[in-house]
């Protein structure tokens, strides 16, 4: 669901327009609204000049935002003037000098998550925003789930990737991709979706937590948005094979698997557009695709709600 909302003063305006959702298949493995300025009446001839009228402040005295109200989906928005912290849930959100912030809603969301800000003056500005469910492609199968965990000499080797992906998504670089509208890495067929999930003998195996993109095999792919490389790894991770991962600021960071060559390093500053790797099908794949995931914090997003349908 596409949603803007403006409230100015004590009076909340909400606008909503629908928008696609972006729900499929796959296979499993991320404004202020100007307050109108008072206009003094004229004066009457030989009557002495009125005082300047102030300007109003186009500062909003209440939430206003723009997004993807949906699970997988994500808000931008501004805080009230006057805001000393801002919450979403018990989540605490970071902003700019002009209150400017970033939150997302994980595949999995409740129905309602509350917008919460602190004022300067403790008074607290509250705004609940209705999160709509995503109708997910579920494909049940009459098989078990494969019983038993990893090996040990799997795990071995796979505990140090993690903990590099976990260092990795913890950085924070400053970027400001997060305040752009993503483009599309590559285009292609697109061979799995978000949010997709097997059901064996009602037993869940986990969800599809990106987008895969048939673009062709050594085909460039390129920055959905300006960031950071903060990870760029020289051999192929177990699972994800070579693995590169831009972070866009503010806790928004997009990952690519499988690639068979990556064009950047880590520290390097991207621009949006900017080649960044080639498709491959390394690490745990069935051939070559880029696996494209979004992640905001912990929650994971669905990077099709950031760039719109392929056209």
């Amino acid at each position: 669901m596409r949603c803007v909302a403006v409230a100015v003063g004590a009076i909340a305006l909400a606008l909503s327009v629908s928008c696609s959702g972006g729900d499929g298949a796959g296979a499993q493995s991320l404004a202020a609204a100007d307050t109108p300025t008072a206009i003094a009446e004229p004066a009457l001839p030989n009557a002495p000049s009125a005082a300047p009228t102030p300007q109003a402040d186009t500062v909003p005295a209440r939430f206003t935002f723009e997004g993807e109200l949906t699970q997988g989906g994500w808000i931008r928005g501004q805080a009230p003037v006057g805001t000393a912290s801002v919450r979403l849930g018990d989540q605490q959100l970071a902003f700019d000098a002009e209150r400017h912030f970033f939150a997302a809603f994980d595949r999995d969301a409740g129905p309602e998550a509350e917008l919460v800000a602190t004022l300067q003056n403790r008074r607290v500005e509250t705004t609940t925003l209705t999160i709509a469910p995503r109708a997910w492609q579920i494909e049940r199968v009459n098989v078990a789930r494969r019983s038993g965990g990893s090996s040990e000499a799997f795990m071995k080797r796979r505990r140090p990737e993690l903990a590099r992906i976990i260092a990795a998504r913890a950085i924070d670089t400053g970027a400001q991709g997060w305040r752009q509208q993503f483009i599309w890495p590559v285009r292609g067929r697109i061979s799995g979706r978000f949010g997709s999930q097997r059901i064996y003998r009602g037993e869940p195996g986990s969800y599809h937590s990106g987008i895969d993109i048939a673009g062709g095999d050594n085909a460039t792919f390129v920055a959905p948005a300006d960031g950071v490389v903060v990870l760029a790894t020289d051999r192929p991770f177990s699972l994800e094979g070579y693995l590169l991962i831009i972070d866009h600021g503010n806790g928004l960071n997009s990952a690519f698997l499988h690639n068979s060559a990556i064009l950047v390093r880590e520290g390097d500053a991207v621009r949006q557009g900017q080649p960044i790797g080639r498709i491959g099908a390394s690490g745990r794949a069935t051939g070559p695709h880029l696996h494209w995931g979004i992640k905001w914090r912990d929650a994971r997003l669905d990077p099709l709600l950031f760039t719109g349908p392929m056209n």
